[in-house]
This record gives structure tokens, sequence and C-alpha cells, in this order.
């Protein structure tokens, strides 16, 4: 009997502490599913400690977001300053804009400076300009307003070097001129000398205008709308204006300049700046040529890139010239740039055209391409929408046509071997 009263008693016991520890168990269910998970609880903090209006302000704000509690936790930020590496895991990951805003917090004084950040994923010498500016918002948080400045740094700088290269450019001209006239005050009682230096002081004089002109040519290129003076201009007109304009030109070094053009080839756009464009790629071939040389323009239409595209124009232009090393073609299109400074100021060159050129295919929605190699010439390509219209039907040619224009395929069979077919040959 005792032994059953101890087995019955234990059972007991046994039973007791298994309701209890399911009851324990239960009511501890309840708690945890009543408790806010730590997501909950942030967003509740943030919702709390963020004066009202104040997340939906920072949410159209241009310039990246980052306000900061007491102990410099992150409550929130803007997208942007993701983007911009400034938030790395919660805590703001720049320590000159974490050192402003402690200072911020500890005497309610507004900072601001403006740093250069490393950018993040970037090479050596690639970087972020930043202005930074921080102010107390409320009595426990700060707020950081970080702006890019990288973009308008790199405009202040083309701009600092384009007046500088102006400036440097129009330095030699105007310094010749004086020299020059001083030259002619003193030699004025020799009339051949009088004469000589009234030559040089042309030829100086007509650099001096024609540098004037491209630095205005350029000017109007970056400024105008192209849509504002926008007109079908026919190629072969354009075409027949670069010739005109370089004749004199090549006629005096002998270059032959040959053209050929597939007919009724139209472009959308402002014809001055078409003609001042083609006009610079078939002066530049004229003047860095040999003498006794050839020169070609053809134009062609292609298909454009990808479905849907509509045509393009393709406009090249061929010279038997010095050609371009590897390292320059990079840079023909920058302003000012020249491949050989000492013989662009024999030619009269500025260093603009190409840049004049690069900037009125973008306008136009196209671009310009150049493949050169050293003595064995160039060839810079123009391709540029075609204005919208039916194409028209191409007639076989038949034996009695007018065979005394060059057709494409006859003009570049008298080129070169060296010239490169992709680039010229339709």
């Amino acid at each position: 009997m005792d032994v059953n009263a101890a087995v019955a008693a234990a059972s007991g016991i046994v039973g007791l502490l298994t309701g209890a520890s399911a009851v324990l168990a239960f009511r501890w269910s309840e708690r945890e599913q009543a408790r806010p998970t730590r997501k909950a609880q942030r967003t509740e903090t943030m919702t709390a400690v963020l004066p009202p209006g104040v997340d939906t302000v920072l949410s159209v704000l241009r310039s990246s977001a980052v306000v900061l509690d007491e102990g410099d936790t992150v409550v929130k930020a803007s997208s942007a300053a993701y983007a911009l590496g400034l938030v790395r895991g919660g805590r703001l990951a720049v320590d000159q804009m974490l050192q402003m805003a402690r200072e911020t917090r500890r005497d309610g004084e507004i900072r601001q400076v403006e740093l250069d950040l490393p950018r993040r994923g970037a090479g050596r010498g690639e970087g972020l300009a930043v202005s930074a500016r921080v102010a107390p918002l409320g009595s426990r948080l700060v707020l950081l307003l970080v702006e890019d400045l990288t973009e308008a740094r790199r405009i202040e700088a083309v701009r600092r070097d384009f007046v500088a290269n102006v400036s440097h450019e129009l330095k030699t001209p105007v310094g010749a001129l004086s020299l020059l006239s001083e030259a002619v005050m003193d030699a004025a009682d020799d009339p051949e000398a009088v004469n000589r230096f009234a030559g040089r002081m042309q030829v100086e004089a007509t650099r001096l205008t024609s540098l004037v002109q491209e630095i205005i040519d350029l000017s109007r290129v970056q400024d105008d709308d192209v849509l504002t003076d926008a007109e079908p201009v026919t190629v072969d007109d354009l075409v027949a204006e670069a010739v005109d304009r370089c004749r004199q030109r090549a006629n005096s070094k002998q270059i032959t300049m040959a053209t050929g053009t597939t007919p009724d080839l139209v472009i959308w756009g402002n014809r001055g700046q078409l003609a001042a464009a083609l006009g610079n790629l078939v002066e530049n071939a004229v003047n860095y040529s040999p003498a006794r040389t050839r020169v070609g323009i053809a134009a062609r239409r292609i298909a454009a890139p990808g479905s849907g595209g509509g045509d393009l124009v393709e406009i090249s232009v061929t010279d038997q010239g010095i050609g371009i090393s590897e390292k320059d073609r990079e840079r023909v299109f920058e302003r000012f740039y020249r491949v050989d400074p000492a013989r662009s100021r024999a030619t009269g060159g500025t260093g603009l055209g190409l840049s004049i050129v690069k900037h009125v295919a973008a306008s136009h929605g196209g671009e310009v391409t150049v493949w050169s190699a050293e003595g064995q010439g160039s060839t810079f390509t123009l391709r540029l929408p075609e204005a919208g219209r039916a194409r028209p039907a191409e007639p076989d040619p038949g034996p009695d046509d007018d065979l005394d224009e060059p057709r494409d395929d006859q003009l570049f069979q008298t080129l070169p071997e060296h010239i490169p077919a992709p680039e010229v040959l339709p």
C-alpha cells in the first residue's frame, strides 16, 4: 500500500508540474505575440522622435538628408544619402560630418563645409565634391543636408580652362600684330620692308578673325536650340558648299577633291551649323594632306542600330594625310587640342573645329567618329538622323545614264588601299 501511495503521489506531482509548465508556456507565447518586433519598435521610435511633417519634407528635398539622434544613430536617411555612401550599417560613414553633427548638437550652431569624398568603387583620382550643412532639429536630433557639387565643379573647371585657352590663343596674334606695327613704323623709309611686314600683319589678322569666329560659332552651337531654326537640308548642297569653301586651298596644293553621294539624302536641322561642321571636316582634310593627294567626301544612307530607329545619313571625309596616333585620337575633339601644335599654327588651325563638329552632331542627335593611322590618313564619319520621308526607289542605272558624276562605288575604287572600307564604302 505504501508503494502504491508513493506512486500515486509522484504521478500527481508530475501532472501538477506538467500543467504548470503548460500554463507558463501559454502565457509566455501570448506575451511574445503581443510584444512588437524590433522593426516595429524602430519605426515607432522614428515616428515618435521626428517632428511632424519633417519626414515628408525630407522626402522631397534634392539634397541628401540624414537625421541623427543623440547617440549618433541614423534615424532617417534619404535614398540619395545611401547612394552617395554617406550611411552604412545605420551609422554616418563620413567622420568629418559626424564630428560636425556632434559639435552642432553640443552648441546648437549651424555649420557648413565643402568636402572631397572618395567615390565608392572608383579608381584613384575620382571622387565626389560635396557641400555639407548641419543644423539642430529640435532638442535631440541633428539634420545633415549634403549637396553633390561634382558636376558643378567639373563645369566650372571646363569654363576656367576655356577662358585660359582663349586668352592664350588670342595673345599670340594680338602680340604679333603689335610687334609688326612697331616694325612698320621703324621701317617707314623702306617700302620693301613695309610691304613684307604688312603681309605678315594680314596673316595674323586673318588668324585672329578665324579664331574669334570659331569661338562665336562654338558658343552658338552650345547655346542655340537646333529646333528653333530647323529645316530640311539636302546633303548634296552641304557637300557642294564644303567643297567650294576649300577649293582654293586645295587647288594651291594640287589636291583632288572627289565626291560621291546617294541621291535625295535630307537631314532635318540647322543649315548653318551643319554646313560649318562638314566644312570643318573637309578643311582639316585639305590642310593636313600633302600636296598632290586626294580628299574624298562620300554620303550614303544606312540603317540605324536597333529596330524601328529609322535611317541615318553617313557622311565620310577621307584624306591621305599625316594620320593621327592612337593616344591623340581620344582627344582630337577636345577644345583647343592640337595633334601637332607647330603644324596647326602653320595651317592656321585654332583647335576648335572638331569641337564644333562634335557639338553639332550631338545637338542633331548624331555622332562623329574617327579612323586614322599614322602615315596612312584619316577618315572622319558624321552620322545624323535622316529627315522623315518616304524612301525613293533607286532605279538600276541604264547604259545611257549620265556617268559624268561618279557613283560611290566608282569614287572609292580610285582611293588607296589603306582607306578603311567599312568607314567609307557604301
